[in-house]
């Protein structure tokens, strides 16, 4: 299960819209690790002025791992994360979240090519 979802934001979701307040909120407490790596490489970008920040250090453990597959490969759990940073993000392998300036559009088209995803493999990933 990719979220543990609150008994309240659960029948919000069934009464209608969910904001985006709430989800992240949930998004936060059942994703922790990913959370706080987007955090962290959003301060990055933010701090260095630079097109993007990117981790490429792999999670600490498959729970870690798990978190970060499930945070990025959700579009409602990616867009909301987008919206909330004002950023774009951007994914490869188990591990290699980047964190875009929105305006950053052609560093983030060649971080998705598959020239990039092929560069960026390791051995060491194939089972990740």
């Amino acid at each position: 299960m990719s979220l543990t979802v609150p008994n309240d934001l659960l029948d919000q979701a069934r009464a209608g819209e969910v904001d985006d307040a709430a989800f992240l909120a949930c998004v936060r407490d059942s994703l922790p690790y990913a959370w706080s790596l987007i955090e962290e490489l959003v301060k990055q970008r933010e701090h260095s002025g630079a097109e993007f920040a990117d981790n490429q250090v792999p999670p600490p453990s498959e729970e870690a791992r798990g978190q970060l597959l499930r945070c990025l490969a959700s579009d409602s759990m990616r867009g909301a994360l987008e919206r909330h940073y004002g950023v774009r993000l951007a994914f490869q392998n188990c591990h290699r979240v980047a964190v875009f300036d929105p305006t950053a559009t052609q560093a983030l088209a060649d971080f998705v090519t598959p020239r990039a995803q092929i560069l960026n493999q390791k051995p060491e990933l194939v089972d990740c």
